[in-house]
């Protein structure tokens, strides 16, 4: 008869379970002693909720988060003196259309959603839709309510000094839709104009909608940039903003991401001057080829110092100079005050190098 109480045995399946807990309990208290809990100030601050309301919107964390797959228009340097040049023709072709004393300025430039940015016009408005002929794609041009007013007041001849007057709540008449369309057209015009330094291309109007559905030339998910431009007839005057889907300028992206600009976007001139001038500047070893002779390996290993090597070219008779392995001029051997000497009669003409 054993010794042992009956009630303490336990098998080796309930050992197992016990030890597999034990480990696991000693496994949450080492995590739960690593882990850090956050404060509501901190949750605050990640999903942008903290007592700065005032902020700019989309400057929150989690916003942050979200568009952090956006790229910034910042990373296209060239776009944003494409935009500079933009403003400045604007500034002249605006006042001969309006022979009125126009400013044009650009408020900002911002990336975001093509389908945020529709929903936040503020209407009534005209959306011009135009396409790029070379990059086969479409962009949007937004004109608001109190540029429309003004456009028609100027070339309508309307009084200065005097604002113009706004009917709200009704559609646009055919007039007001014509004279809008004249600026957008003259608008777009200096659109190309401000990318022709940089590649040509043309910005063609294709139609203008009332309905920002019907203006719809990308997903609502693309990336966008948006450029807010401010123009200001006297009293009068309004806003005009331009979108331009990523995807437009995808066939000009590499040119956009130039850093500088030069004469011709990005060209040196000064730099190109100078290494020309250093190039010019460099020695070279210029060699006179005598005479060219085929020989078998046993007789150059025959070659001893004293051993002859009759050359084929006399006096007066034709040899190659080169530079290195390119032959560049040919001339006739001679005399000049007890020197040999080569004359050089006339260039030899290169084959242009393959790409």
């Amino acid at each position: 008869m054993s010794g042992v109480d009956p009630n303490l045995q336990v098998s080796a399946d309930e050992a197992a379970d016990m030890l597999a807990a034990a480990w696991q309990a000693a496994d949450e208290a080492e995590l739960g002693s690593q882990t850090r809990v956050l404060n509501q100030a901190e949750i605050d601050s990640l999903l942008g909720l903290e007592d700065g309301a005032a902020e700019a919107p989309g400057s929150g964390g989690m916003q942050k988060i979200i568009t952090s797959g956006m790229i910034s228009y910042e990373r296209l340097p060239m776009l944003e003196i494409v935009f500079d040049r933009l403003v400045r023709i604007m500034s002249t072709s605006l006042r001969h259309f309006t022979s009125d004393n126009v400013e044009v300025g650009i408020d900002n430039i911002v990336s975001l959603r093509f389908g945020d940015y529709l929903n936040a016009i503020p209407m009534p408005a005209m959306l011009a839709v135009f396409k790029v002929e070379q990059w086969d794609n479409y962009g949007v041009m937004v004109v608001d309510s109190a540029m429309i007013y003004s456009i028609v007041d100027v070339l309508l001849g309307g009084r200065r000094g005097t604002a113009a007057m706004r009917i709200e709540g009704r559609p646009y008449t055919t007039i007001e839709r014509s004279l809008v369309e004249r600026l957008i057209r003259v608008v777009l015009a200096d659109l190309s104009a401000s990318f022709e330094p940089l590649c040509p291309v043309t910005f063609k109007f294709e139609r203008l909608e009332v309905n920002p559905r019907f203006a719809t030339v990308s997903r609502l998910s693309n990336a966008a940039i948006l450029a807010r431009m401010k123009i200001e007839m006297e009293d009068r005057g309004g806003r005009l903003e331009l979108l331009l889907p990523y995807a437009l300028l995808e066939p000009v992206r590499e040119l956009l991401l130039q850093q500088f600009m030069g004469e011709k976007f990005g060209r040196d001139s000064i730099w190109e001057t100078h290494l020309a001038e250093e190039l010019l500047n460099t020695d070279i070893e210029l060699s006179v080829v005598l005479d060219e002779q085929v020989m078998r390996l046993s007789d150059v290993m025959a070659l001893r110092p004293g051993s002859q090597i009759v050359l084929g070219t006399s006096l007066g008779g034709s040899v190659q100079l080169r530079c290195g392995a390119t032959p560049l001029f040919e001339g006739r051997v001679g005399r000049r005050k007890n020197r040999m000497a080569v004359r050089i009669e006339h260039e030899i003409t290169r084959a242009p190098v393959a790409a």
